[in-house]
């Protein structure tokens, strides 16, 4: 495809929580699990821009793991049970809370880089300079 063919944007909730291409809509994201592909197999797009970070462990830690970990401290104080009991009941319920969601997370985070057009902040750059406006009609209006 020409790369100067122009794409309609998509919305990076549904493109990113499928894993596809935030420019086509149809191309993969994800080479496995979490890993990004290098670019995109239908438009082109190059996907270096694209640094979720620690961004979807940061959510599902919010959102999944805190949840578990109260499931595990309510089990213990009402029901003081063994060991192996968290092991059958909290863990399998911790892994399926929080390894699940990582892969729409990420593919969200990184359609809404490129949706937003975000970029790496760019701190001691001088402002770009902006011309005063001029008074209206040519006079100065300030009163002395």
């Amino acid at each position: 495809m020409s790369s100067a063919q122009e794409w309609p944007p998509l919305p990076p909730i549904s493109t990113g929580i499928r894993g596809r291409c935030p420019r086509c809509g149809q191309g993969h994201l994800f080479d496995g699990f979490l890993k990004l592909r290098s670019h995109c197999e239908v438009c082109g797009l190059d996907y270096s821009y694209a640094d979720p970070a620690d961004g979807p462990a940061f959510f599902v830690i919010c959102f999944a793991c805190v949840p578990s970990v109260i499931l595990a401290l309510w089990l213990e104080a009402k029901f003081a049970p063994p060991n192996w009991v968290h092991l059958v009941i909290t863990l399998p319920f911790m892994l399926a809370t929080c390894i699940p969601p990582l892969r729409p997370l990420k593919g969200w985070l990184v359609a809404s880089q490129f949706f937003f057009k975000a970029e790496e902040a760019r701190f001691g750059m001088p402002a770009p300079a902006r011309k005063p406006a001029a008074p209206a009609n040519g006079a100065d209006r300030r009163s002395d």
